[in-house]
């Protein structure tokens, strides 16, 4: 499943190598495009599966849809990209499958030259297996659809399901932002704290909506976090905050109960070009960069953590890392609860959470 664009998806992807993101970049991001979306799916085979006999009068039909290597074949089953442009996407597939580039179940995204009058093509790949990301999940519901012979509900499932790709998996993120707009930056916190988000007053489509962006910008299954500890991370969040609550009844919705820090209101501006510009893929990938950096910066902190314990440098660098990231109050609540079983660490975490209130209330 892909999506045509100009360069700027390619920068997008150069910057998930970068560890140091600054508001002008972050906004740069979102540059003005028209988007065309596509999809094809193909069938692979190992050739130590050899194909069953039922298979084979498919396999001989599209002979010439088919491409094999050494130890796999690759085989069209349907596809809307122009016919000239579909040999060439899978040729660039079996490619990555021979160089193991394509793991099961892990999808990822790459730009593709083919031959469509746009500029640059942005494909999403995933060989199916378990779920990871939300375009994953969306393409394990394929499965059973795949299992009837010669695909006989190719127009009747198969088909209509591939073509909603884009709706379903990129769009909601596109809507939620434009629901809420600037207020974007409570529902990065509300998802980085583990927040609880309510939504009154709507339908059980914004619902839903709301319910997958807070689930694509946390960081549990991401992060370094088990389960544990992100249960523990939850249950400081219920004792410290309340839900945000967003009210549909007015436009534009009321939210209640917002906090958000400096490193998500960063975030604003980015999230805010790319959905005015009606680019809901490049949203998908800021928010991935979002979480990339978070991460990022909650590694760092583990690292001056461990260092502080036996340097009281590391602990005054600790403090001035706290102090420029903007984000805090998320990582030391994360860091909290991952160190909850080692004393002489919580007793770091405790000197730097008095640090952050002390700037707070000089600052106010």
């Amino acid at each position: 499943m892909f999506t045509s664009q100009t360069s700027s998806f390619q920068d997008s992807i150069d910057v998930e190598e970068r560890d140091d993101f600054d508001s002008e970049e972050i906004a740069g991001y979102s540059q003005k495009i028209q988007l065309n979306c596509y999809y094809t799916i193909y069938l692979y085979q190992g050739t130590r599966s050899e194909a069953s006999g039922e298979n084979v009068p498919w396999n001989q039909r599209r002979a010439d849809s088919t491409t094999s290597q050494d130890d796999f074949s690759l085989t069209l089953i349907d596809s809307s990209l122009p016919s000239e442009a579909e040999p060439e996407l899978r040729t660039y597939i079996s490619r990555r499958l021979s160089k193991g580039a394509l793991l099961g179940g892990m999808g990822n995204i790459a730009t593709v030259e083919l031959s469509i009058p746009e500029e640059a093509v942005g494909c999403y790949c995933c060989l199916l297996e378990q779920e990871r990301l939300e375009l994953d999940k969306y393409v394990q519901g394929l499965h059973s659809s795949l299992q009837t012979p010669e695909l006989q509900n190719l127009e009747t499932e198969v088909r209509p399901y591939l073509s909603r790709w884009y709706e379903e998996s990129v769009m909601h993120i596109h809507r939620v932002v434009q629901l809420v707009q600037s207020n974007i930056s409570f529902l990065l916190h509300a998802a980085l704290s583990h927040t609880h988000v309510e939504v009154i007053n709507s339908d059980e489509r914004t619902k839903a909506d709301v319910s997958r962006f807070i689930k694509a910008a946390s960081l549990q299954g991401l992060s370094q976090q088990d389960t544990t500890t992100a249960s523990l991370c939850k249950a400081i969040s219920e004792d410290t905050q309340s839900d945000l609550v967003i009210d549909c009844s007015t436009i534009p919705p009321t939210l209640s109960n917002t906090i958000s820090n400096r490193f998500c209101d960063d975030w604003i501006q980015a999230f805010l070009n790319a959905a005015e510009r009606c680019n809901p893929f490049l949203l998908r990938q800021i928010l991935e960069n979002f979480k990339l950096k978070a991460i990022q910066d909650m590694n760092s902190l583990k690292r001056f953590v461990r260092q502080a314990e036996m340097s009281h440098y590391a602990l005054f660098r600790c403090c001035q890392f706290l102090q420029g990231c903007g984000n805090g109050d998320v990582l030391l609540q994360n860091a909290r609860a991952e160190h909850s079983d080692l004393p002489e660490a919580c007793s770091i975490i405790t000197v730097l959470e008095e640090f952050l209130r002390e700037q707070s209330q000089a600052q106010a």
